[in-house]
């Protein structure tokens, strides 16, 4: 199966999950239909995987599982739609996109694959601390919204933190990426490239 028919699957799946973007005030018994033919597509989809072999339907499978996760949680948010639910949903997404990256990884070997991996895993990290600090904010400001300027305060002071916090795991992230590519090299290369990624990201 070549590169065109495996893109052309992804977009019918895609396509098959765009169920979630219309949740947004929909009744009970709605949620539950949407919900139930989120799965019915995700296993004709997964279906479609069966054409391809090796780690293209692995990649493929990931992809429709994925989809359907995100379209799930996509769905929570539109039905019930709560800092939280939005949380979940951005989590969902990021999961999602680590796990297809993880399997395109596949297709890589040695050090060239570990360096795939920890950069698949930074994306995904930095992604879950976006929605952490998202959520927080959000939290935050609700809060202030029904209390005094004193909250407003104690808002802005959590949002500051929740970013900080963020940058915080960005960092740590990136730095392992680049950790990772420092073995590439060996002897006093490789020490060098450790101790500049170590001065770069503030790591003694």
């Amino acid at each position: 199966m070549n590169r065109l028919t495996i893109n052309a699957i992804a977009l019918a799946v895609s396509l098959a999950f765009s169920a979630g973007a219309m949740a947004q005030s929909m009744s009970k018994a709605d949620y539950k239909v949407a919900k139930h033919k989120i799965s019915t597509e995700y296993k004709s989809a997964k279906t479609a995987c069966g054409s391809l072999s090796g780690n293209a339907r692995d990649i493929c499978v990931a992809e429709a599982r994925g989809k359907e996760a995100i379209s799930k949680a996509d769905l929570r948010a539109g039905y019930q739609p709560t800092p939280k639910t939005h949380y979940e949903a951005r989590v969902a997404r990021a999961e999602a996109d680590y796990s297809v990256a993880k399997e395109r990884c596949d297709d890589k070997a040695g050090t060239a694959k570990d360096i795939c991996v920890k950069e698949a895993r930074a994306a995904e990290t930095t992604a879950r601390a976006d929605a952490k600090a998202q959520m927080k904010i959000t939290n935050a400001q609700d809060t202030a919204n029904v209390k005094s300027a004193e909250a407003h305060n104690d808002a802005n002071k959590k949002s500051a933190d929740a970013r900080k916090d963020a940058t915080a795991d960005k960092r740590d992230a990136e730095y392992a990426v680049a950790k990772e590519k420092c073995d590439t090299y060996a002897g006093s290369a490789k020490d060098g490239c450790v101790n500049q990624a170590k001065a770069h990201f503030g790591k003694s």
